[in-house]
């Protein structure tokens, strides 16, 4: 079956492929490129990968297809193995994926059909196909032993089982053979007996294990096991023996516990230590199945002694226990406590809830004090493990009066210093016992207590530790829980971040509680004492802790912080910290980042008013840059303009004129008393004529006795006042047309005076005096008129006089009362009102800017717009 018969086959370009070897600078050579298929090879009955060159049909490759699991398939166009024959590394890299996933399948495929094959080859059935016993044990049969168990296949391997657990004395006489071997030293058989043992673990047998791993076996086996071929003589038994010291800090009488604790032991030494390299994964499962089995069973064998546990519990409160003793008991209840585990949910539960009752976190409270600080940690792991099986119980114990001692003694760990050990086992007891979603009534309770008694133990902890510098003097020094300053003068910096840490978590799950003690005790400016220290984890920790703060977006909050500063700290160490890219650089940006993003405005104006100067020379950066696009934005929205600028133009937003807050106040008044102040106000104020588009002009204070008043106008003279009937409304003229000038927009005078009409008996009133008063400045009074009507007036100005005399008598019935003070005016106010139109420079404003339009409404000439 040569190759010239596969090449009509070859020619499909689903199977087209490139051979590639690696060679022994580790890169890959081309050898070609071809057809590849799958075809007995000749003179053979064996299946192979057959590659002809698709040039000149020559055979590039030909390969038998291993049973051994030496192929791989890469990226779904590669094919590679380890070529047994010549040792070295071949690659298939196919044209198309279909044409890779169908020889793969194939060399699959074969390698089944290979494995089944093996099954029922000759030799397999000439050894074991007629198993029905095992061979004898004895020294000259253990290689035929050893054939049967190692080389039985994976149909009789359950075969072998039955077999060795059917014959009783089985391992019995095997444990002889090994006593014999090692007393004559017969190294050979010992490794044979070490073959056949590791064989029958690796059967995975429950029944097995049960049988090897009692009392009468277990030590035996492990001397098998030391007697590795491949590994250097370990004596294991020596060690059990004689290093390994089973401490009973308390009696136990049950033997089946004994039992089970000692097998536990034993097992779990075997599994880690003598055959961790030789076992597989069921295996482990299994070992580990029966190390978690006995642990249930010891726990609850003890749990249900009563006598056990009372004892137990009796001895622990003795006082007079030696030390070692009672040490000896706490980590057997530590133990205890953690076996528990095993056991069922509801079970645990329940054994819980009896430890408590036997009083167990009174006794961890007296551990918390002891001098051992090993000790100490360890009545930490059992709180730990009530906290994770039901916090409640905890909870409950600590809102009593007994308990606040326990609650205090953990604040107290938190701050002790435990040298190499972990100290923030306490950080997590306290976050636990204040976490704000957790259930039960006592929560409220724990949150109380914490913050009245040991929130400003925490706090010195943190002003005692920072170095004084001019801003630590305005701080005063109280005085810790304990009646003690500066005794924490040096605590380790770990304890610093876990302090902050924990304020940090207060500040996520209690956020009414730090708005009051927060800033009722300064702790706010006390925690950014840590901006001083030299580790800069702790300043960015405290960069940390105001960033928390502020994404409470608290006004209240962040009022406090503009007011008193809070923020200098953390700008200057950002500005001492320079262009140095670090941890601290990252998050003092994100705290303006944040400020920016949530235009959080009380802080953004804070930010740049008090230290744009410091930043400025950061503008590069984008965050900063954003800061001061943002604060920008918000002056030119909330109007902060100067009054000067909004006034340039006078046409400025003619559409969006509208009355103010304080005018709608103004005419809203429904009082009759200021009605009378109004109306001498209004007729102050409309003494000053608008532009035609409604708009006040920019001009200086309004002089009295003119109609308009210009700068240029040098032969103006006002006429003389009588100083006692005026004085009381100079101050009303002088701030009434001011407000009408800061008016940004105003709304046009018929729609106001249609809005007055609308109103009550005041507002008409009013309307009726600001009527009388225009037609007396316009129109000063039918004695007066000749002299009016002599002058260059425009027909509007003739218009509007007979417009007022109109509105004026149309609205005498609802203000006569207001109009009789307003009809004696001064005698000589018309005559300056009349000269001052007279005068050239009027005239010639006139032209450009008319006072009132030639086609104006009756209402419009009132208004004068």
């Amino acid at each position: 079956m040569g190759a010239q018969e596969k090449s009509p086959n070859s020619n499909n370009s689903m199977q087209r492929v490139k051979i590639y070897r690696l060679n022994d600078d580790g890169k890959w050579d081309d050898q070609g490129t071809g057809h590849v298929n799958v075809d007995y090879i000749e003179r053979s009955e064996e299946l192979g990968l057959l590659v002809v060159d698709e040039e000149d049909h020559e055979t590039l490759l030909l390969h038998r297809i291993s049973a051994d699991d030496i192929y791989r398939k890469q990226e779904d166009t590669i094919i590679s193995w380890r070529d047994p024959e010549y040792s070295t590394e071949l690659a298939l890299s196919f044209q198309e994926m279909t044409g890779c996933s169908y020889i793969w399948d194939h060399i699959c495929s074969v390698q089944r059909n290979m494995h089944f094959s093996s099954l029922n080859n000759e030799t397999f059935h000439s050894v074991n196909s007629d198993l029905r016993e095992l061979p004898p044990v004895e020294i000259s049969t253990l290689s035929l032993i050893l054939k049967t168990v190692v080389e039985s296949g994976i149909a009789d391997q359950l075969r072998v089982t039955e077999l060795i657990l059917q014959d009783q004395d089985f391992f019995h006489k095997l444990m002889d053979l090994f006593r014999i071997s090692e007393d004559l030293e017969n190294i050979e058989n010992l490794h044979i007996i070490y073959k056949i043992v590791r064989g029958i673990i690796m059967l995975n047998s429950p029944q097995i294990f049960e049988k090897i791993f009692g009392d009468e076996l277990i030590i035996d086996i492990i001397g098998c096991l030391e007697y590795d071929p491949d590994a250097p003589l370990v004596h294991h038994r020596n060690f059990l023996k004689e290093h390994v010291v089973f401490k009973e800090a308390i009696s136990i009488k049950d033997p089946i516990v004994l039992s089970k604790i000692h097998q536990t032991y034993r097992v779990g030494y075997l599994k880690d230590v003598i055959l961790p390299r030789v076992l597989d994964d069921p295996t482990v499962a299994n070992l580990n199945t029966i190390i978690h089995s006995n642990n249930a069973v010891v726990v609850s064998l003890l749990k249900d002694d009563s006598t056990f546990i009372q004892e137990l519990f009796g001895k622990l409160k003795l006082t007079s226990s030696s030390a070692e003793s009672k040490k000896n008991l706490v980590h057997f209840l530590q133990e205890f406590c953690t076996l528990s585990k095993s056991l069922q949910v509801v079970q645990q539960h329940r054994l819980f809830r009896d430890l408590v009752n036997e009083g167990i976190f009174d006794i961890i409270a007296d551990v918390l004090q002891s001098q051992d600080k090993k000790l100490v940690l360890t009545g930490t792991d059992i709180l730990i493990l009530f906290l994770n099986q039901d916090s409640n119980l905890l909870r409950s114990y600590v809102v009593c009066p007994e308990g606040l001692a326990l609650f205090g003694l953990l604040v107290k760990g938190m701050l002790t210093d435990f040298e190499d050990d972990m100290h923030c086992q306490f950080l997590e007891i306290l976050r636990s016992l204040l976490d704000s979603y957790a259930s039960g009534t006592q929560r409220e309770a724990i949150v109380e207590i914490f913050y009245e008694k040991h929130l400003s133990q925490l706090i010195d902890v943190i002003t005692s530790s920072c170095p004084a510098n001019g801003t630590a003097e305005t701080v005063s020094n109280s005085e810790s829980s304990d009646g003690v300053t500066g005794k924490h003068s040096c605590v380790k910096p770990e304890i610093l971040l876990n302090i902050c840490d924990l304020l940090c978590f207060c500040i996520v799950h209690h956020p009414y509680r730090i708005k009051c003690n927060f800033l009722l005790n300064n702790v706010i400016d006390k925690v950014l004492f840590l901006t001083r220290r030299k580790e800069k984890y702790l300043v960015v920790a405290a960069v940390r802790f105001m960033r928390t703060l502020i994404s409470r977006n608290d006004e209240h909050l962040m009022n406090y912080i503009a007011k008193h500063n809070l923020l200098k700290p953390v700008v200057d160490v950002f500005v001492a910290n320079g262009d140095r890219y670090n941890l601290l650089n990252s998050a003092v940006l994100e705290l303006f980042e944040h400020i920016h993003k949530d235009n959080l405005k009380i802080l953004l104006k804070y930010l740049v008013d008090s230290f744009w100067d410091e930043l400025v020379k950061f503008e590069k950066l984008t965050s900063i840059h954003s800061l001061k696009m943002k604060y920008e934005q918000s002056l030119d929205c909330s109007g902060t303009r100067s009054v000067g600028n909004l006034l340039d133009d006078p046409r400025k937003r003619i559409d969006d004129r509208g009355l103010e807050k304080e005018e709608e106040e103004y005419f809203n008044e429904d009082s009759d008393e200021e009605d009378s102040a109004s109306v001498a106000n209004a007729s102050k104020a409309q003494s000053q004529l608008a532009f035609p588009n409604g708009s006040a002009p920019s001009v200086s204070p309004v002089r009295s006795g003119g109609l308009v008043d210009y700068d240029d106008d040098e032969d103006y003279k006002p006429p003389p006042r009588k100083q006692s009937d005026n004085s009381d409304e100079d101050g009303s003229v002088e701030s009434f047309p001011l407000k009408r000038k800061l008016s940004p927009k105003e709304e046009p005078e018929p729609k106001r005076l249609q809005r007055i009409a609308k109103g009550s008996k005041s507002r008409d009133s009013v309307f009726a005096a600001l009527c009388s008063t225009l037609s007396q400045a316009v129109l000063p009074s039918k004695e007066t008129g000749s002299t009016a009507q002599d002058g260059p007036c425009s027909d509007g100005d003739k218009k509007s006089a007979e417009s007022n005399h109109e509105e004026k008598e149309n609205s005498t019935d609802n203000g006569s009362g207001d109009l009789d003070n307003h009809d004696n005016p001064e005698p000589n106010c018309p005559k300056s009102c009349s000269e001052s139109m007279q005068s050239p420079d009027n005239r010639q404003r006139g032209d450009d800017y008319p006072l009132i339009p030639p086609k104006s409404s009756p209402e419009m000439a009132v208004n004068g717009s």
